[in-house]
């Protein structure tokens, strides 16, 4: 499947880190080279061939690293997605399985105060209590929906 080269690092990851640790280099090395001179114009050639490139070394790394933390987050989802989206093909179309429906009762009941007209054995309603009968003054008028779950039909009572 192709999981071998997301264990491993991405080689943007490895030139991130190495611009990192050369720019910290440069840097520290800088900083030693102005440190030991008392007069600033002896201390500008330390700060422009060490401090300033090692300044732009760390920041390279930084954006190197991100980007390679990108790439390869990126090759994880697309290799999720692919997971997903794979699908078994029936050995034979005939084996394919058709799902049952949620409910078949021919009773239609409602939850006083609700949106939602059901069937009576609609996992929503089943059970509760409080269920009482559709009232067809509220199914005509166009005050109740059916349920999406168990798809009633006004017919059926």
């Amino acid at each position: 499947m192709g999981t071998g080269r997301l264990r491993g690092a991405h080689p943007v990851l490895w030139a991130g880190w190495a611009a990192l640790a050369a720019g910290a280099v440069l840097c520290v090395a800088g900083w030693y080279g102005v440190s030991g001179e008392r007069y600033a114009e002896r201390q500008l050639p330390y700060l422009a061939s060490c401090t300033i490139p090692g300044a732009a070394l760390i920041v390279a790394g930084a954006v190197l690293l991100t980007y390679g933390r990108v790439h390869a987050a990126n090759a994880r989802v697309e290799e999720l997605y692919g997971l997903l989206v794979a699908v078994a093909e029936p050995a034979d179309a005939r084996e394919a399985v058709v799902p049952a429906p949620v409910a078949v009762s021919g009773e239609l009941r409602m939850v006083p105060g609700g949106t939602l007209w059901h069937r009576a054995d609609c996992p929503l309603v089943a059970g509760k209590p409080q269920v009482v009968p559709v009232d067809g003054k509220l199914l005509a008028g166009g005050d109740l929906d059916p349920c999406p779950i168990c798809e009633p039909d006004a017919t059926d009572s």
